[in-house]
């Protein structure tokens, strides 16, 4: 089945490179150049809540991190864009890193909610904090991405910009999360007292993680200020962190492929139903409650699970039969 699944990957490349050949608009490139993007943080908060079973609340806190990081050193300090998009990425590990160490001494909903307070800071550091964010008013015109002499400033361009980042991403998690480090969080995440008496170094386990996490967050955020050029404290709004939080549930926890669907799907469910206005949440909102409870390990987690049952079940007949 590794056949299967490789050109499965490469399907979802071909189709990604020849969506703009179907889109009739720009705002279609701009509506799913946009949910690349938060694939690749949701992709990083499934790292830490699907693979190692710790619930950051926080995570839209950090790709606004990572954001205004480059707004910041784009347009107040004429920092070029790439050097001011690795050093999110820095910034963002950093804090990461310091967050961390207090928040994961933390377990369960403790640590959820201490998690959900230090977003919440953090989206007022940014609404308050006016001569180094611009406050409320936001970082306006920074500038578009480029390389020599191509620049990143149609919505083509930016889609496929933020495509090649997203197909970077999900290698970068598939190659993590099959390594022996994946396997650690995965063992932290079934049972933490297991992993410790097997001599894992639980804190040091948790914090990498996490690092990892939010270094996706903020590699997140710094392309979404290239992709919009104008950035505002809602991008640490909790709601950001409660629409991945929803995106990995339906594509499914724990899994590399159910996030990225998720991720993809719903922007497009939503947008689909704006027809009905304020009246598409009860729609939207009994179709989630039905994932939760028919399908609650999300599509991805339910198809792999049935698949599990399908070889066992093959592989108790051939011991029948022997």
């Amino acid at each position: 089945m590794a056949w299967l699944e490789k050109w499965g990957w490469w399907l979802l490349i071909a189709a990604g490179l020849a969506f703009p050949l179907l889109a009739s608009n720009d705002y279609l490139l701009t509506v799913m150049g946009k949910a690349f993007i938060f694939a690749i943080a949701t992709l990083g908060l499934n790292l830490i809540t699907g693979y190692t079973g710790q619930f950051n609340l926080a995570h839209a806190g950090f790709m606004a991190v990572g954001a205004y990081t480059v707004g910041i050193l784009t347009v107040d300090h004429q920092v070029p864009y790439w050097i001011a998009f690795a050093l999110a990425g820095v910034v963002t590990t950093v804090l990461g890193y310091f967050i961390g160490i207090l928040s994961l001494r933390l377990r369960g909903h403790y640590f959820s909610i201490f998690t959900l307070c230090v977003g919440y800071i953090m989206f007022l550091v940014i609404e308050k904090w006016e001569g180094l964010t611009h406050g409320t008013v936001g970082i306006m015109g920074i500038p578009a991405p480029s390389l020599g002499f191509i620049t990143f400033d149609s919505p083509l361009s930016l889609y496929y910009l933020a495509l090649l980042f997203l197909v970077v991403g999900v290698w970068a998690m598939r190659r993590i999360v099959g390594s022996l480090l994946g396997r650690t969080f995965m063992a932290v995440r079934n049972s933490e007292e297991l992993a410790e008496a097997l001599g894992t170094n639980l804190m040091r386990t948790k914090t990498l993680s996490f690092m990892l996490s939010v270094f996706y967050a903020g590699i997140a955020g710094a392309l979404y200020a290239g992709y919009v050029r104008f950035i505002g404290p809602d991008i640490a709004a909790v709601e950001h962190t409660f629409d991945m939080t929803m995106f990995m549930i339906v594509g499914g926890l724990g899994t590399v492929l159910g996030p990225l669907l998720g991720a993809l799907g719903m922007p497009w469910l939503t947008q689909y139903l704006q027809f009905l206005q304020e009246y598409r949440f009860l729609v939207f909102g009994p179709l989630l409650v039905f994932l939760v409870i028919f399908v609650p390990h999300g599509i991805v987690g339910t198809y792999l699970g049935w698949r599990a049952r399908q070889a066992a079940q093959k592989s108790e007949a051939r011991r029948a039969q022997d």
